[in-house]
């Protein structure tokens, strides 16, 4: 295959410490891209002197061992500063993830040859606006989900669409995602599936009472302003990270993001459908529940 980009030269090779074994196959990962030439840095992603080189642009390519939760810190990490992320599956499930743990000595090679392309994914920017005050929350890869807090009790949510009312629920909440994030809660919410490659934005109501419970699939220049009616808690979650509380009248902002998180894929761009039907038909139980976010 014919070099499509340019080769890493400086590479971190960053592990989720909380998975078993996940630092040291980051070890051998390192130690042998150093052996081909390259240089490579190995560590926890959570370490903090990394991520502050990362955030530096010290590397021109960050390797991610864990699953698809380990997948989604690393790309809040790459995407602001538009360093490219590879995977390697050392969690239970890897929809995001591009190598399997025993396939990363075949493909290492070819990582270094730079016969490999880039995948950008599509990001959202999201933001709360409460009381006439902008709360910025942050970069969205996956979803924002408005919810219900604590008490089981559905909330009204209306979903404004470049200032319109399109539609209003009676439900647990409201999800707005990308076309990554529709493999996630979405999906488990009986949400589509779309192809990485497109840039829409999907909203998905979650457990709907007596309204319409279909997604929607919105433009990728929409602006969808999602606000709550409720007279007790509800939340909003941006990539199933800590939840920031919600009041009455409160709207949640979302927009398509001017960043992308470039992925690296080794596979044709038709791999998507085949890892899908894959996944769906070797985990029947876990194709249904959310990308792994430990």
């Amino acid at each position: 295959m014919t070099p499509s980009v340019i080769p890493p030269q400086n590479i971190a090779v960053l592990a989720n410490p909380n998975i078993s074994e996940a630092l040291e196959v980051a070890h051998e990962v390192g130690s042998k891209i150093r052996e081909m030439g390259t240089k490579a840095e190995v560590g926890s992603l959570y370490d903090d002197s990394l991520r502050e080189s990362v955030n530096a642009k010290s590397y021109d390519l960050l390797i991610a061992l864990g699953g698809d939760g380990t997948m989604l810190r690393a790309g809040h990490l790459c995407a602001p500063v538009d360093v490219p992320l590879l995977g390697i599956n050392i969690g239970h499930f890897g929809f995001l993830v591009e190598l399997k743990r025993d396939e990363w000595p075949a493909y290492l090679p070819r990582l270094l040859a730079g016969e490999f392309r880039y995948e950008k994914r599509m990001m959202l920017a999201a933001s709360c606006m409460r009381e006439g005050q902008q709360e910025e929350l942050c970069d969205v890869i996956n979803d924002v989900v408005v919810a219900r807090g604590q008490y089981v009790r559905p909330i009204e949510v209306e979903a404004i669409l470049n200032g319109a009312h399109i539609a209003s629920y009676v439900a647990d909440g409201l999800i707005a995602a990308t076309p990554t994030g529709s493999t996630a809660y979405a999906l488990a919410a009986g949400g589509p599936i779309l192809p990485p490659e497109i840039r829409n934005i999907l909203l998905m109501p979650v457990a709907p009472h007596l309204s319409i419970d279909r997604a929607v699939v919105l433009s990728e220049g929409s602006e969808v302003c999602i606000r709550v009616q409720t007279q007790h808690e509800a939340v909003v979650s941006v990539d199933g990270q800590t939840p920031l509380h919600l009041t009455s009248g409160d709207c949640v902002q979302v927009t398509a993001h001017e960043k992308s998180l470039h992925m690296v894929r080794f596979q044709d761009p038709h791999y998507f459908y085949r890892n899908l039907t894959a996944y769906m038909e070797h985990n029947p139980i876990i194709s249904i529940k959310t990308n792994d976010r430990s």
